[in-house]
């Protein structure tokens, strides 16, 4: 029962039957919504995940046809499945609700191709969701060598001197579900160990020209009300900056990338490809 008023309730509850291939929450939260529409207390909702058989769902209808107030709320999406209830709905004489039907009849008949009717995907984008999360808070502790430990964590390592784009790559492979850290490259701080040690096909080195680099530096720097004379931005500073991560990355052994030209896009679809084919067999 739903409350301890119920209990003196002289009139039978209405009992509800939620009945999933998955776990059923869709399911509950509609028949939620729609009792509590009307002023009665007295109810109760009966939620059976993961019946996707009709030697499971058979007796539940039986059940709920002796009963003088059910109702049968269903989500399953195999045919043969929802076939057995709409048949035995006409059989018991049962009050039944299709959820799922009549929005993938109508989505159907727009898109033109029948539905995969898998059952449990809307808790896999769920899952799908917090792992997006996860991955960009990764990301954000991650970030420019705040923590070089979570390169052992990583799915991911980014390595290069500042302004090859690490930080945004980082954020948009998170977006796909990958754990990123990145590391700057900068020639008078060591390299820490947990690069050398991360298998090679997961560390990337990301490297631009000088020239492409200066103008992005340059440009920095205005931005942020300082002189442009700095050694940041300064032509031969850049060029052993990059020099010295292309050893570095020689060392490493990893891919290295030029993103001179290529937008974060592209880099990224160049370092899925490569996890995919030698770390996500």
């Amino acid at each position: 029962m739903n409350n301890e008023r119920d209990l003196f309730y002289d009139e039978p509850p209405l009992v509800i039957y939620v009945i999933s291939d998955s776990i059923g929450e869709t399911g509950e939260l509609i028949a939620k919504a729609s009792v509590r529409q009307f002023e009665t207390e007295n109810y109760e909702i009966r939620r059976f995940p993961y019946h996707n058989s009709i030697e499971h769902i058979g007796p539940l209808l039986e059940e709920a046809a002796k009963l003088p107030k059910a109702l049968i709320v269903y989500t399953n999406v195999d045919m043969e499945t929802r076939e057995f209830i709409e048949r035995k709905k006409l059989e018991l004489n049962l009050h039944v609700v299709d959820v799922m039907g009549h929005p993938m009849k109508e989505i159907e008949s727009i898109l033109q191709y029948p539905p995969k009717r898998e059952p449990g995907l809307i808790r896999r984008l769920d899952e799908n969701y917090f792992k997006k999360v996860e991955a960009i808070e990764f990301a954000v502790k991650y970030d420019d060598g705040k923590d070089p430990r979570g390169v052992i964590k990583a799915d991911i390592c980014l390595v290069g001197v500042s302004r090859t784009s690490k930080t945004p790559l980082s954020m948009y492979l998170a977006h796909k579900n990958y754990k990123v850290a990145n590391i700057p490259l900068v020639p008078e701080v060591p390299v820490p160990p947990e690069v050398y040690k991360k298998n090679r096909n997961q560390v990337f080195g990301l490297v631009a020209n000088s020239s492409k680099l200066y103008t992005i530096r340059e440009e920095r720097l205005k931005a942020m009300g300082l002189n442009s004379t700095a050694k940041y931005a300064n032509v031969d500073r850049i060029k052993d900056e990059v020099n010295y991560s292309k050893e570095i990355m020689k060392d490493i052994g990893c891919v290295m990338i030029d993103v001179s030209n290529k937008a974060i896009e592209e880099t990224a679809e160049i370092i899925i490809a490569h996890y995919k084919k030698f770390v996500q067999k």
